[in-house]
């Protein structure tokens, strides 16, 4: 199995309980694009291979380009995309697709049954997309006529068609686009973009005239590679982009937000976001194991202040582990006030005692906090003021600074006290944060664990991603009951999802997902 970035991964293959029947089903009403003008929205990155069946492409750009079966809407419901409806057999096994009629590829070539299988496999059932329920507990497939598939499944996966509405490996490419032997050759869909140049200065397209859904307005779109966010905000001061941010795409830092609201012309415009930055603790260490050490870390962290300070107000401070915009994310907690006194009553009767460094049979009360500012952007500033907070209470922190590589060796390994992390966020969460984060039995290879406690919490996270659709909020909710009575975990806050455009842009419409682009629903001026 390859190695993955933390955001790549979901949910392994595990039992689920029965899922009842479903029929959804929709119509489109196709749009004509009469429109012209281009759409400039950087990426700090370029798009690489645009293979849809791979992993080392900006998904972002991927998602303009191809389409999947069906798609993850607002709230996380799965609405049609691809296939206008589907059914999913009472002992959630058969999943029978009705693929939607005259779709073609921005090449010409039909979208149908033969091409929606030709399609799944090249990644369905194969070792390397085992962290997918839907691939791993795939047993067959079939074509029932020229619009309809089936997919059967050797036992329930919960979380199918979530799967199935993400980016790669899932999206259609056009098989004329390949070549004799079925290898990606170039990157064909039936999405609304087509690609005409892509390179690491950024990716070139036109409208594709051919798409099934509502047209762009605009008849281009030009994604620049812009990797510093200085340079992109003199861009967009400059009047030579319309619109940037997304946290995949190119993202805005809370200072970058307030300098852009300077700017005239722009506008910045926030939303809800889908994860949440935690604190998290090694449960091998002595320290960390004492649950009486990890409720006075709570209690001595301001998350209002977090909040408005390091985040510029652009975060929610929280004690939830998912936002509301993710489902099942569980009744709101109320946000604890920080009380120091508190936090050093805890650590006096939990045995910790002592000026400056609190000591407990001999042990100081000394914790390593682990950061990496390329995994969690922002957490040195936010390592400070934790290592600050927790010095009233007579806690002895130390911020170790790491790449990249480095987090994803040490985190796994256990080689830390404490460190930093964020959930997946839409629509990978809840399923993929806590089989990712606190499943003592799987590994991720790269991410580690929050924390972990095989005989108390394993039976819990298995039941909640085993649950049934009538039992998943009771399900979830006992999950997040015990990591808040156990104190297992900090969470500190949620950022807003932020974006900024120009007067240019009349209508800016957020994409459910940060995995996306949000070209849909945007008009431009000419």
């Amino acid at each position: 199995m390859p190695a993955f970035n933390r955001r790549d991964f979901f949910l392994h293959a595990l039992a689920a309980g029965t899922i009842a029947p479903a029929i959804i089903g929709t119509t489109s009403s196709v749009g004509q694009a009469s429109g012209s003008g281009t759409l400039r929205v950087p990426t700090a990155r370029e798009a690489n291979d645009l293979n849809p069946w791979k992993y080392s492409g900006l998904w972002v750009v991927s998602s303009l380009i191809y389409d999947p079966l069906v798609s993850y809407g607002p709230g996380g419901k799965i609405v049609p995309a691809l296939a206008e409806s589907w059914t999913v057999s009472n002992d959630g096994l058969d999943y029978v697709f009705n693929l939607r009629k005259g779709v073609t590829f921005s090449d010409g070539a039909p979208f149908n049954a033969d091409a929606a299988l030709w399609n799944l496999k090249h990644w369905i059932g194969q070792s390397d997309h085992s962290w997918l329920s839907v691939s791993a507990n795939f047993e067959a497939m079939r074509k029932i006529d020229d619009d309809k598939i089936d997919i059967k499944l050797k036992a329930p996966a919960s979380a199918a068609l979530i799967e199935l509405s993400t980016i790669n490996p899932m999206r259609f490419l056009s098989p004329a686009s390949a070549d004799a032997d079925g290898n990606y050759v170039k990157p064909v869909g039936t999405g609304r973009w087509v690609v005409v140049s892509s390179s690491a200065n950024g990716t070139e397209f036109v409208r594709n005239d051919k798409y099934w859904g509502d047209k762009p307005g605009h008849d281009r779109l030009s994604i620049p590679v812009i990797p510093e966010g200085r340079s992109r905000v003199a861009a967009m001061r400059a009047g030579e982009l319309d619109m940037m941010g997304g946290s995949f795409a190119a993202k805005i830092s809370p200072q970058e937000a307030e300098t852009l609201k300077t700017v005239t012309g722009v506008t910045v415009v926030t939303d809800t976001g889908t994860d949440t930055i935690v604190l998290g603790f090694n449960p091998n260490r002595a320290i960390t194991k004492d649950p009486a050490v990890r409720e006075a870390i709570s209690l001595c962290l301001d998350r209002a202040a977090i909040a408005k300070v390091v985040m510029a107000g652009y975060a929610d401070p929280t004690a939830n582990l998912f936002p509301p915009s993710v489902p099942y994310a569980g009744r709101r907690e109320p946000v604890p006030n920080r009380d120091v006194e508190a936090a050093k009553q805890k650590l006096e009767a939990a045995g910790w005692t002592g000026d400056a460094t609190r000591q407990k049979d001999g042990v100081p009360l000394a914790l390593e906090l682990v950061i990496s500012e390329d995994a969690v952007p922002g957490s040195r500033s936010l390592s400070e003021v934790i290592q600050s907070q927790l010095n009233e209470a007579g806690f002895g922190v130390t911020i170790r600074q790491v790449d990249h590589v480095t987090r994803h060796d040490d985190i796994p390994n256990m080689k830390y006290d404490m460190s930093l992390f964020i959930t997946n966020g839409a629509p990978y969460d809840p399923h993929g944060s806590i089989t990712i984060f606190f499943l003592s039995t799987f590994t991720s290879g790269t991410d580690g664990k929050m924390f972990v406690d095989a005989e108390r919490l394993d039976p819990l996270l298995l039941k909640a991603l085993g649950a049934d659709e009538n039992g998943r909020d009771a399900a979830y909710q006992a999950v997040l009951d015990w990591l808040r009575d156990n104190h297992a975990i900090c969470p500190i806050y949620h950022a807003k999802r932020i974006w900024a455009h120009t007067d240019r842009v009349t209508k800016f419409v957020f994409p459910t997902t940060e995995y996306e682009m949000p070209d849909k629903g945007v008009v431009l001026t000419s």
